[in-house]
């Protein structure tokens, strides 16, 4: 049998062992930060009930993949096996969830997610 070649470029991690983290954008959300590869992250996001995101600007993409729960991606309920997916120059306004939920969260990296408008050029 052919023996497969390791490469350097691949991971795997144990979500359990990631430590959540508490967000530093909303109270009441919580954050495993699982990995990121070429600008990209990826994340489990955990929403105690009752939690409103900040409304925020994409610079780019933005995919949910919900596990847990339901939430409300402007207007539009996620229940447990939804995906949203958020198109770069897009906006949530009032992302909430009020049963609390977990999803997986795949976005730009660089991302800032605590502003409505359009990051500077120049």
């Amino acid at each position: 049998m052919k023996e497969i070649a390791s490469f350097p470029s691949f991971s795997r991690r144990d979500s359990e062992a990631v430590p959540w983290q508490r967000s530093a954008v909303a109270s009441g959300v919580e954050v495993k930060n699982l990995g990121t590869a070429d600008g990209r992250a990826i994340q489990l996001v955990k929403f105690a009930p009752g939690v409103t995101f900040p409304d925020h600007y994409h610079t780019g993409p933005e995919f949910i993949y919900m596990l847990e729960g339901q939430a409300v991606q402007n207007g539009e309920l996620l229940s447990a096996g939804w995906v949203g997916i958020a198109a770069a120059g897009t906006v949530d306004h009032g992302f909430r969830s009020e049963t609390g939920c977990v999803f997986l969260f795949v976005y730009d990296h660089g991302q800032v997610f605590d502003s409505v408008q359009p990051p500077m050029k120049g």
